[in-house]
């Protein structure tokens, strides 16, 4: 499942949810941009997590969530913590970072 914020809501479906993966971005930022048809994909694939596009201007108190400081971030989250995070624009590290939070 994948979910793009339209309210400030992400503390909501990262305490409904066992497993939330979550792209953090912004309008203006190239690599998110990029970013987001990747993670879109790899959604598509794990059916056993929920997967969020956040964009962090908009929503500042999903962004604290995880003390996003860089875009794009994709943060990882396992019952209701963050289990871990990343920066980065390279597809194969990205699959990496799913795949270990997923498989956990």
């Amino acid at each position: 499942m994948i979910v793009e914020l339209d309210k400030d809501n992400l503390s909501d479906l990262v305490a409904e949810n066992d497993t939330v993966l979550v792209q953090y971005s912004a309008g203006w930022c190239g690599n998110c941009r990029i970013m987001k048809p990747k993670f879109k994909k790899f959604a598509q694939e794990n059916e056993n997590a929920t997967f969020v596009i956040v964009d962090a201007e908009k929503y500042p108190e999903s962004r604290k969530l995880a003390n996003v400081d860089n875009l794009p971030t994709f943060a990882a989250f396992k019952k209701g913590e963050v289990l871990s995070q990343i920066q980065t624009n390279k597809t194969d590290v990205l699959k990496s970072f799913i795949d270990e939070a997923t498989h956990n």
